[in-house]
């Protein structure tokens, strides 16, 4: 795609209840946005879309799709990128199979996920699907550092209308507990690459009997990045984990694991398969041949053992669904992701998401749900100690001072360090479970030893980096937001860790250049430091900028915002790109699948567009200035008006069934759209061109809104989960005839 074929904005098409929600949308933003004289297309980089992109070599020409993500990767590297980016499904191993599996019973002929490949065609065929697997969108298209904050109506409207939170007690069982050796943190190196160091480097596996493996080669290393190296042990692993077991059973409350099994894709699956090991120790002991046979996967979850044993002889089939059930009956309770239908915390990787799955529990009181139905306190498993200390702190700090109060909270904004992949933990072709004893080193373009680790057979190492122009522009950033707002600025950076070491160097030399005169409000503080500092000024409702690494970036723009506003996903979101582009998030949550699960049902989708209306609104805006783009300015002035109209009147959707859905509170957003660009008198024509569907909107109301909720108490069928049929599609979000025909 030339520059001169270059659309103005980009939307991305994406996942589960994201893209049910701009499916009924987007051909409103085109209506008004061909207004503002702005063009706009569409990619598609759904799961489904991504599949099909990788394996083209046997579908028809229908059938076919192009590779959209690596069109966007290029994109974002152009001043003129500007991208409205969706939440999109990062998926597990059991998401990537199912959605292999409805494409080929759609008749897309692509293979199966060869999970153990025998030759080389197999072995492509993994590598390929490898690039899909977990966090695989975000890393192309984030060619910049995060800027995440609540929007300034969305803040009001949460401070007028409170949400609920549970009770905390000082008595209170929760608690957090993390490795205290053996894992990332304490086996972690770190160097800063100079000199003869630049240049091709290659990561390296000696056997005990001196045998060398090239694990990894021609990794350029440039001058300035930090290089960091570490491993988790898994006997000290597997230790933890069964002393927390027994420890959560005899303290009486829930077991928990927490992760990030999507974003961290090689590493933490492979603990969460370890977790599941250990829980069921006995079952894996006693079937090992049958389980091996039938390729069980721990890392999968519970459920792939359920699913390799239906095809076993009953008896046999019963015998092992007995002795799982006997693991679960003697050992601590689990936390249950639903326990209507008995899904536990070890079912599912993709289920065990660290930052969606703490917040609530910390929302809520403490609680977590058990085998019961009830709510429990919880013993929280977060192996690696580099960032379970957030949480813990957050939970004492409850403890001792109550529940927050959202009509009152401080707000917590984030600039995110990871532009240029920076800090991707575990989740690339740097990371490696280890097949045999030895030594892993990382050797330079000299040969020089940079970093080496004595491990041992299971054990998880890996090698991350961060280079040095995107921390420099990070630390811009913040200075930029402290400047705009005069909030102080917390840079949680820990000097006992071995990489934060490197970057408080970085920073405080970059802080030297951009601040001689030290007169900003910005320091540097741990982890523990920084969430203590950061909780009393949220008390005492003062608001703080946090200034973190990549992953911290993904744990606090959850956190803060579902004890602030309830949900992650009204969060405004920006991607200032390195080269003058923007890339603009809507919100920082997930893409709901229980949303979907409820709109199929009961045809009732509760996804709130709201972190999508204020992303527009802001790539509007950076249109506007780089474009020269007067009137898209006033378009985007007018749909934050509407925004904040829609939220006053409370608006948002319900999660009831017979209540405003999605479809109707979208429905209010336009009507408020087309009324603010009606009664401006900024731009006549403009002015003329919106009237008349204000006026149709309003004398149209009730019948659309009749009309939409009619809709409701019914199953959807939209032709498929993952590959939807668009017309299906379209035919559920977009139900009412008199809505439609106002845009006609």
């Amino acid at each position: 795609m030339s520059e001169q074929e270059q659309p103005d904005i980009i939307y991305t098409i994406t996942d589960e209840a994201p893209a049910l929600a701009t499916s009924s949308f987007l051909p409103i933003v085109k209506y008004f946005l061909t207004a503002a004289g702005v063009t706009v297309s569409t990619r598609d980089i759904s799961l489904a879309g991504r599949i099909i992109a990788k394996f083209p070599d046997s579908l028809t020409r229908e059938q076919k799709q192009p590779d959209a993500l690596f069109e966007l990767g290029e994109l974002v590297k152009r001043p003129t990128a500007n991208i409205i980016k969706l939440p999109n499904i990062s998926a597990s191993i059991p998401q990537l199979k199912a959605a292999i599996s409805e494409l080929q019973e759609k008749g897309y002929d692509i293979p199966d996920y060869p999970e153990a490949p025998s030759n080389e065609a197999q072995r492509d065929i993994q590598a390929r699907y490898k690039k899909i697997l977990g966090s695989a969108v975000n890393p192309v298209l984030r060619d910049g550092n995060s800027d995440r904050r609540p929007p300034a109506a969305v803040k009001e409207f949460a401070r007028k209308h409170p949400h609920k939170m549970g009770e905390w007690r000082s008595d209170s069982k929760t608690h957090v507990t993390h490795m205290d050796d053996g894992d990332f943190f304490s086996n972690e190196r770190s160097v800063t690459i100079s000199g003869l160091s630049v240049g091709n480097a290659r990561i390296e596996f000696f056997s005990e009997d001196n045998q060398l493996t090239v694990l990894k080669d021609n990794l350029t290393l440039q001058e300035g990045e930090i290089v960091d190296a570490t491993f988790m042990s898994r006997k000290d692993l597997r230790k933890f984990l069964a002393e927390q077991i027994e420890d959560a059973k005899e303290k009486g409350v829930l077991f928990s694991l927490h992760l990030k099994a999507t974003m961290m894709k090689v590493s933490d699956p492979i603990i969460f398969g370890q977790a599941v090991e250990v829980f069921f120790a006995d079952v894996f002991d006693k079937h090992v041949a049958v389980f091996e046979e039938l390729g069980v996967n721990p890392n999968n979850g519970l459920s792939d053992v359920y699913a390799r044993i239906q095809n076993l002889p009953e008896a046999q089939r019963e015998e092992i669904e007995d002795d799982i059930q006997a693991c679960i009956d003697t050992q601590a309770d689990l936390y249950m992701v639903n326990s209507d239908k008995g899904i536990t915390n070890l079912h599912v990787p993709s289920n065990v998401i660290i930052d969606a799955s703490m917040p609530p529990i910390i929302r809520d009181g403490g609680k977590a749900w058990g085998p019961d139905g009830k709510a429990h306190d919880v013993k929280a498993v977060i192996p690696d100690s580099s960032y379970a200390v957030i949480y813990d702190e957050t939970i004492k700090f409850c403890k001792e001072n109550g529940a927050f109060d959202p009509a009152t909270m401080g707000s917590v904004a984030n600039v995110g360090l990871m532009a240029g992949k920076a800090e991707e933990y575990g989740s690339h072709d740097q990371t490696f479970k280890v097949s045999e004893d030895g030594v892993i080193r990382v050797a330079d373009a000299e040969g020089v030893t940079l970093h080496e680790h004595s491990i041992e057979k299971g054990d998880v190492w890996r090698m991350c980096r961060v280079k040095d122009e995107p921390v420099r522009n990070w630390v811009e950033l913040a200075v930029k937001r402290v400047r705009i707002t005069g909030s102080p600025a917390v840079f949680w950076l820990d000097r006992e860790r071995a990489h934060d070491a490197q970057l408080i160097d970085k920073v405080n030399r970059f802080l030297e250049n951009l601040v001689p005169n030290g007169d900003l409000d910005i320091k540097i503080m741990s982890p523990v430091d920084a969430i203590r500092y950061t909780l009393q000024r949220v008390k005492d409702g003062r608001d703080t900028i946090s200034v973190t690494g990549n992953v911290l970036r993904d744990y606090l723009t959850d956190l803060f915002p579902i004890l602030e506003l309830n949900t992650s996903a009204k969060m405004l979101s920006i991607v200032g790109l390195l080269n003058g582009g923007g890339l603009f998030e809507t919100g920082a949550g997930g893409s709901a699948p229980k949303h979907v699960q409820q709109f199929l049902e009961e045809g009732h989708l509760r996804w709130d567009s709201l972190g999508e209306f204020a992303a527009i609104a802001a790539s509007l805006q950076h249109l506007s200035v780089a474009r020269k783009n007067v009137k898209a300015g006033i378009v985007a002035k007018a749909l934050d008006q509407a925004t904040a109209k829609l939220l006053g009147n409370n608006q948002s959707p319900s999660s009831k069934v017979g209540e405003l859905d999605n479809r109707g509170s979208q429905f209010y957003l336009t009507l408020y759209w087309a009324q603010a660009l009606a009664e401006q008198e900024e731009d006549l024509e403009l002015q003329e061109y919106f009237c008349p569907l204000a006026k149709a909107l309003v004398s149209g109301e009730g019948q659309i809104i009749k009309e939409l909720n009619d809709m409701q108490g019914k199953k959807v069928d939209l032709g498929g989960y993952y590959h939807p049929d668009p017309e299906k599609v379209a035919g559920a979000t977009r139900p009412s005839a008199a809505f439609n025909a106002a845009f006609k």
